[in-house]
C-alpha cells in the first residue's frame, strides 16, 4: 500500500492528512467554508486516530498551523464533539494543552432481527460495546409482535447502559431476507409477514433518528471485515450458518450488494441443496447435539455433519468461484463445530474449486450481525454527522 492511503474503519481508503492538506492551499481565496470544512475534517480525523493530541502534535499530523488547529478544537468543543483532557499529574513547567475526542457524546444502536430471538448493541463512536440486550421471539412470531420485540429490546440496551435516548443518533437493523437500499425488505422467505416491511423506517422511530436496515449475511461480513477474521482480507464470502444459510460478499474490502440487495442469495437457487442439508442434519437431533456427536466419533452423527458440509459447499464453491475471495468465513451458530465441520467443509471445497481459498470460522459467532449493524451506523455518523 502506498504511503499517501490509509484504511479506516469500515474497510473505506482515505487520503493521508498530510494529502489533504496540501489540497486546502489549492483553495480559493474565496472557499472559506470550504476551508473550514476541510480543516475541521482533517484534524478531526487526525484527534480520533491519536486518541489524545495536544496541539503541537495534531499541527504536525495535519500540516495546519497552531492556531487553525486551535480555532478548530475550538468550534468542536462547543459543537461537544472535542474535550480538552487535564494535564499528566507531575509535568513540570506549564503543560502543553491536550486534547481528545469525545466518542461518549453520541451513541448507535446495532441490532439484530432473527428467526428465534433479537440481539440488540449499544455503542459509542469509538465503535466501543457499551452495553447488550437479548430477547426470544417465537419462530411464528407475526410482524408486528417481532417488531415491538425488537423495538423493546433495543431501548432497553440503551436505557441499561444509562445513556439518554436522545444520544443515540443511528440505529441500524440486520435481518434475514433481500433488504433494498432504502432499507426495506422487499423478500422474506423465513419470517411471517415480513416481506414488504420498512424496517429502516419503523427502527429509526424508535429512538426518533436515522435508521438504516441491511440483510444480515452482509452485516456480519462487515463485522468480520471490521473488527473479525477477515480484518486483512479484501475479498471475502461470508456464509451465515445459524438459523437459516445466507452469504454476504465484500470486494475490495465494500460490501456488494448488488442491484436489488440479493447478491449472495445463492440459496435461493433450490439445485444449491441449503434448505434440504439444513433439514437433514437436525432431522432426528439437534445441531449442538449432532456436532458434540461427531466429535466424539459417532459414525452415523459424521455422516450428517458430513453430509452438511458438501451441501454447504455447493453453493459456497459457486460463490468462491465469481469472486475468488482472499477468504471464506463461516459464520452463525453452526460456527461453533469449529474444525467438526470446517474439516469436512475444506475437503468438499477442494474437491469443487479450482483454488480453495482460506477457510476461517466467525470471531464474533451469533454477535456478528447486530456488530456488523454497529458498523453501518457508525459509517451513516462518520459521513453524514461528523462529516468525515
Amino acid at each position: 500500500m502506498s504511503a499517501d492511503v490509509r484504511i479506516l474503519a469500515g474497510g473505506r481508503q482515505q487520503r493521508s492528512y498530510e494529502e489533504r492538506s496540501r489540497k486546502v492551499t489549492e483553495l480559493r481565496p474565496g472557499d472559506a467554508s470550504l476551508l473550514r470544512k476541510v480543516n475541521t475534517q482533517v484534524t478531526l480525523r487526525a484527534l480520533r486516530r491519536e486518541g489524545v493530541a495536544t496541539l503541537t502534535r495534531l499541527g504536525r499530523i495535519t500540516g495546519l498551523s497552531r492556531q487553525t488547529v486551535e480555532a478548530v478544537l475550538d468550534e468542536l468543543g462547543g459543537r461537544g464533539w472535542v474535550r480538552e483532557v487535564p494535564p499528566d499529574e507531575g509535568v513540570m513547567g506549564r503543560p502543553a494543552r491536550r486534547f481528545g475526542f469525545r466518542a461518549d457524546a453520541g451513541h448507535v444502536v446495532g441490532v439484530d432481527v432473527g428467526g428465534d430471538r433479537i440481539l440488540a448493541c449499544l455503542a459509542d463512536l469509538n465503535g466501543d460495546v457499551v452495553a447488550w440486550e437479548r430477547a426470544g421471539v417465537p419462530d411464528d412470531a407475526p410482524a408486528p409482535e417481532r417488531l415491538e420485540a425488537a423495538r423493546r429490546t433495543s431501548l432497553a440496551c440503551v436505557d441499561a447502559a444509562g445513556v439518554p435516548r436522545t444520544r443515540v443518533l443511528t440505529v441500524a437493523a440486520g435481518t434475514s431476507g433481500i433488504v433494498d437500499r432504502t432499507g426495506r425488505v422487499s423478500l422474506s422467505t423465513v419470517l411471517p409477514g415480513w416481506t414488504g416491511v420498512d424496517l429502516a423506517g419503523l427502527a429509526g422511530r424508535w429512538f426518533g433518528c436515522t435508521g438504516l436496515a441491511a440483510n444480515d449475511a452482509n452485516l456480519a461480513a462487515l463485522a468480520e471485515h471490521w473488527r473479525g477474521s477477515a480484518q486483512h482480507a479484501s475479498d471475502v464470502v461470508y456464509v451465515l450458518a445459524g438459523h437459516r444459510l445466507g452469504a454476504g460478499i465484500l470486494i475490495g474490502g465494500r460490501l456488494h450488494a448488488g442491484r436489488s440487495g440479493a447478491a449472495g442469495e445463492i440459496g435461493a437457487l433450490r439445485q444449491v441443496g441449503w434448505d434440504d442439508a439444513a433439514r437433514e442434519l437436525v432431522k432426528e437431533a439437534g445441531a449442538e447435539e449432532v456436532f458434540a456427536a461427531a466429535g466424539a466419533g459417532d459414525p452415523e452423527a459424521l455422516r450428517r455433519v458430513d453430509h452438511y458440509a458438501e451441501g454447504l459447499a455447493i453453493g459456497a464453491s459457486a460463490l468462491v468461484l465469481t469472486v475468488d475471495p482472499d477468504l471464506l468465513v463461516i459464520g452463525g451458530g453452526k460456527a461453533r463445530a469449529g474444525e467438526v465441520l470446517l474439516a469436512p467443509l475444506r475437503r468438499h471445497l477442494a474437491e469443487l474449486c479450482l483454488r480453495a481459498p482460506e477457510v476461517v470460522t466467525s470471531t464474533f459467532g451469533e454477535e456478528s450481525v447486530a456488530l456488523g449493524a454497529v458498523r453501518l451506523a457508525l459509517d451513516h455518523v462518520e459521513r453524514e454527522v461528523l462529516n468525515l
